[in-house]
């Protein structure tokens, strides 16, 4: 009877000593509190065995959290209403913090990144927002680092996902990109039609030092005009192969000189 009880005892107590094992993951840390007083320090991964009754285990997912914030609506500091979205990467650095010195910590960095994503864009220009992310992300960090820290969160980084324009200010842009576009074709052109002239004003002054240069040219002409079947080429006669043909030819004799008659001019007859 006696040893009937002694093992009931037994085994209840390890029933008993059984509820108090709890197992912690490689990714967490576990906070015990023992009759509500936290202890000092965390419970590391592994099998750990607690004070059934006494103890009461937490369990902190250390791992990197990703947390997107809802689209904010905004007016920039040049006055055009945008929507914009982010994202936010964030870590429980003191497990302990996180659980004693705020209810809910990820409710609470989600509330913060909304109240500092709008202040972001009430300070920044719409060109910022579009092209100058860096800046803005850096400055979304440290608005979100400074009540981090007090609540054991480290802040990993914070993206702008995306900017909401409205339609307007899309046809807008579009039409202002578009002028930069023909203006710089533009810009262009010109500069290259400049460089054309000034080879062509280069190579007619050295063409015009040697006339042999300015007739191989126009011979090259004739023969890329001459090569297209269609057309129909006319061009005057060169004055140097006139000029040429001057030079090689004799010249003619002078014709003889014809003789005066020698006729004495008729006296007027003399009236009586």
């Amino acid at each position: 009877m006696v040893l009937n009880l002694v093992e009931a005892v037994a085994v209840v107590g390890l029933l008993w000593l059984a509820t108090g094992v709890r197992v912690i993951k490689q990714y967490e840390r576990g906070v015990v509190f023992r009759f509500g007083r936290v202890r000092r320090k965390a419970k590391e991964p592994g099998l750990r065995l607690l004070i059934p009754v006494a103890d009461r285990l937490h369990k902190v997912n250390m791992q990197v959290v990703t947390l997107p914030v809802p689209t904010q609506e905004g007016i920039t500091r040049d006055n055009v209403s945008v929507s914009v979205d982010a994202v936010l990467y964030f870590r429980v650095d003191d497990p302990i913090q996180a659980l004693v010195h705020v209810q809910d910590y990820t409710f609470a960095i989600l509330q913060v990144a909304q109240t500092s994503l709008r202040s972001i864009i009430g300070k920044s220009d719409l060109d910022d927002l579009l092209a100058g992310r860096e800046s803005l992300h850096q400055g979304l960090e440290l608005l979100l680092a400074t009540p981090a820290v007090g609540w054991g969160v480290h802040i990993d980084r914070v993206e702008i996902k995306d900017v909401t324009l409205p339609d307007a200010m899309k046809r807008s842009m579009a039409r202002q990109a578009e002028a930069d576009r023909e203006r710089r074709a533009r810009i262009i052109t010109a500069d290259g039609e400049l460089q054309a002239s000034e080879k062509l004003a280069q190579a007619a002054r050295e063409m015009g030092q040697d006339p042999g240069a300015l007739q191989l040219r126009l011979l090259q002409t004739i023969s890329e005009v001459a090569a297209e079947k269609t057309s129909t080429l006319v061009m005057p006669f060169p004055v140097e192969i006139l000029r040429f043909f001057e030079r090689a030819t004799p010249p003619a004799p002078e014709k003889p000189t014809a003789e005066r008659e020698n006729r004495a001019p008729d006296e007027n007859p003399v009236r009586d």
